[in-house]
């Protein structure tokens, strides 16, 4: 499996990280955001999902990559997508997306620390997804 992130999630990280002293959960929003815009929800699951699993990798952090979670804020942030031209407007207009345990309303604590979350796709299992 190879290592080094997809240009496009390295050209999406530059961009986010420009004005950033971190890369925190608004970062990781704004990086889906961009991702989800510019190539379609379905590629972004696939593009962000590989990016983030590459860092980790390279940060010496491979367990922190988590499929379920990568694919679910994708889904949201796709869902909520709108015409807002910038990341400032979009946050304004969604702001329950940058509270970083919004996952907790749709599944368990126990299910998205099962294996079966890190390393597979799990449905919610509190409440159904928006869209759902």
């Amino acid at each position: 499996m190879n290592d080094t992130p997809p240009p496009a999630f390295t050209e999406l990280m530059r961009e986010v990280m420009a004005g950033a002293e971190r890369f925190g959960h608004r970062q990781h929003v704004q990086l889906t955001w961009l991702a989800v815009r510019r190539y379609g929800t379905t590629a972004a699951v696939d593009l962000v999902g590989e990016g983030i699993r590459c860092t980790a990798t390279n940060a010496g952090a491979p367990g922190k990559f988590h499929l379920t979670t990568t694919r679910a804020w994708v889904e949201l942030v796709g869902h909520h997508l709108g015409g807002e031209e910038d990341f400032e407007a979009f946050a304004a207009h969604h702001p329950e997306l940058l509270d970083k345990h919004l996952l907790d309303r749709f599944y368990r604590p126990q299910t998205l620390a099962g294996s079966a979350a890190r390393t597979g796709w799990v449905e919610p299992d509190l409440a159904p997804f928006p869209w759902a």
